[in-house]
């Protein structure tokens, strides 16, 4: 069991690998690595829901269980908008295409947007993450 000091500085540590992923993917879409950029779109968010799960001591290491927890406690229960959502479903659905299946591939227009979409989703639970009183959101 984590105490709250280690948490918060994991969830801190979660947050900077998001900013830190966002730098990446423009780096990445930038130099024409479309399916990599795409990728590090995914896990950027992915850093920063998990920021926000451990948060709210929620813990797993399945990605799956990861955005079903999200989807329950933010999306369904509307302490955040429905597009954040999908927009985390699409990541991930683009990152395992683009990971697993042979002939994937993502234009320069869809990536800007993913991106754009990264940016959104990651400042959304920034947002979220320095309201006080989190649960009860």
């Amino acid at each position: 069991m984590m105490d709250e000091k280690d948490r918060n500085a994991l969830v801190s540590y979660r947050i900077e690998q998001a900013l830190e992923t966002i730098e990446l993917a423009k780096f990445l879409a930038e130099s024409q690595k479309l399916t990599i950029a795409v990728n590090r779109i995914y896990y950027g968010m992915y850093y920063a829901l998990t920021a926000l799960a451990l948060k709210n001591s929620f813990e797993t290491s399945k990605h799956g269980q990861l955005i079903g927890w999200f989807n329950k406690e933010y999306i369904a229960s509307r302490k955040l908008d429905y597009k954040f959502g999908k927009i985390l479903r699409n990541a991930f659905q683009n990152r395992t295409r683009g990971d697993y299946d042979a002939f994937t591939s993502f234009n320069e227009q869809e990536v800007e947007l993913m991106l754009k979409e990264m940016i959104e989703f990651i400042e959304e639970i920034r947002t979220v993450l320095n309201k006080p009183n989190l649960i009860d959101v």
